[in-house]
């Protein structure tokens, strides 16, 4: 066990020092499936790179053998692990629909459509964090006043989820015209393949 520590701190220097450079964090993967992280020198787990995703902090996860890039299968472990712990995001509906995804010729299309929902999701979550930031405080705030005040948010969070719903909208447009845009240059001349309209 101490073999994989000495092979790991030996590397570590460079990998930490990439870090400090302002590139990713660089945790290593080992055959025993310990997460080594090369700027604490140290073991994690996977509640650990949760904790570094929750902070938002830059991370990439490396096989310490081969080097290769096994970022999304942790990140898919987290989501496994949060998905059986808990309450579930994915209905069974919705995961089935997803996989029936991979494969089709829309997977790209798809992949970029959630894409950009969940970015726009993340910016109205951001921007009503922004507008409540310090009033519940305990101190300041009673629980009373802090529910009047979700109930005056209710308008705007309706804008910003009509906001929101309109964009959703649109990128699906856009993703159907340019599905229709590939099938024209595909299938040149046949009739009824023409991008619908707004």
């Amino acid at each position: 066990m101490s073999q994989p520590r000495r092979a790991a701190s030996s590397k570590a220097s460079a990998d930490a020092g990439s870090a400090d450079a302002g590139g990713p964090r660089i945790l290593k993967k080992y055959p025993n499936r310990r997460l080594y992280d090369t700027q604490t020198s140290s073991y994690i787990t996977l509640a650990d790179v949760k904790k570094m995703v929750l902070s938002g902090q830059d991370f990439v996860v490396r096989d310490a053998k081969t080097s290769d890039d096994l970022t999304r299968s942790i990140l898919l472990q987290i989501i496994l692990e949060e998905e059986t712990g808990g309450v579930p995001m994915f209905s069974t509906q919705m995961l089935a629909q997803i996989i029936r995804f991979y494969g089709h010729a829309m997977q790209g299309m798809m992949g970029s459509y959630l894409e950009k929902n969940l970015q726009t999701f993340t910016d109205i979550q951001s921007r009503l964090t922004e507008q409540s930031k310090g009033l519940y405080d305990p101190k300041v705030m009673s629980p009373e006043l802090w529910t009047q005040f979700l109930n005056g948010q209710a308008p705007v969070v309706q804008g910003l989820m009509g906001n929101y719903l309109e964009q959703s909208k649109q990128l699906f447009v856009q993703m159907q015209e340019q599905m229709a845009k590939q099938a024209e240059t595909l299938f040149p001349g046949i009739p009824g393949i023409t991008p619908p309209k707004r």
